[in-house]
């Protein structure tokens, strides 16, 4: 179907914002608080949402049931990513991004060949938070330096990859199985052009800092996920939406609470 110009103008919009937002977050307040709200369903929420706009409910509720085990190849990313990026600038970035996406599309190739179910694609990713958190164990918390602001430069680059990424994720849901538009629908929209631009500007290691806290906020895109495959078929787009919100805001709110009580005890 032909896609109206006010969808493609808003996912444009949105995309770019969320990607600041990002950046702001890291550069102000921590690099430690950016990778945890680089779990929140941010770019996962916009491409769902716009693949059950451009095609059907329907089939973004059965995509999302894919994204639950997606998740999983977007942790291999940043995996990936890691373990390439061995320096700074543009020459670790172009690392890092092959590794990652290598990881990525070995990781995605495996998962689209199983039927998963809510549980079994919720259980994977489960499986694989645990795995990740535990080998990142041992990465340093690197805090970013405030920069003071955005240079032209770096504002065009974050605009052409997160809405690029978008598009294409969109655009390709409506050439593949849902298996295959629910894996990409977990791919790091939000997060991997954050990571592009803090590799840039600050170097490789609060990018690793971003990577090794990415997994605790995994919990909430698990949540937002499940939900939306559960109501978006019944209940339409937009109080899928506001659903999934609502739980994965309550989840990330009830780990940064435990966090801080663990913290706490430790001290």
């Amino acid at each position: 179907m032909d896609v109206p110009l006010h969808w493609q103008l808003a996912k444009l919009l949105i995309s770019v914002g969320v990607v600041l937002g990002l950046s702001v977050i890291a550069e102000r307040v921590s690099t430690r608080v950016a990778g945890l709200l680089s779990g929140y369903p941010l770019g996962t929420a916009i491409a769902l949402f716009f693949i059950g706009l451009e095609l059907s409910p329907q089939f973004a509720s059965d995509s999302a049931v894919h994204t639950l085990a997606g998740f999983t190849a977007t942790l291999a990313l940043g995996g990936g990513y890691l373990l390439a990026a061995r320096g700074d600038g543009l020459k670790g970035v172009a690392q890092g991004t092959a590794g990652g996406l290598a990881a990525w599309l070995a990781t995605s190739s495996l998962l689209t060949q199983v039927d998963f179910s809510r549980l079994g694609g919720t259980l994977t990713t489960l499986a694989a938070i645990i795995v990740f958190t535990w080998l990142y164990r041992r990465v340093p918390d690197v805090k970013a330096t405030p920069k003071g602001g955005f240079s032209w430069p770096a504002l065009a680059l974050r605009a052409g990859l997160a809405a690029g990424i978008i598009f294409l994720i969109t655009g390709l849901a409506h050439v593949v199985p849902s298996a295959w538009a629910g894996v990409m629908a977990a791919f790091p929209v939000t997060m991997y052009p954050f990571l592009v631009i803090l590799h840039l500007t600050q170097g490789a290691a609060p990018v690793a800092t971003v990577i090794k806290h990415y997994p605790a906020g995994l919990g909430s895109l698990l949540c937002y996920a499940l939900v939306v495959s559960l109501t978006y078929a019944s209940l339409g787009l937009w109080p899928g939406t506001l659903l999934g919100f609502a739980a994965a805001t309550l989840w990330l709110l009830s780990w940064m609470r435990v966090q801080q009580w663990w913290a706490g005890r430790r001290s």
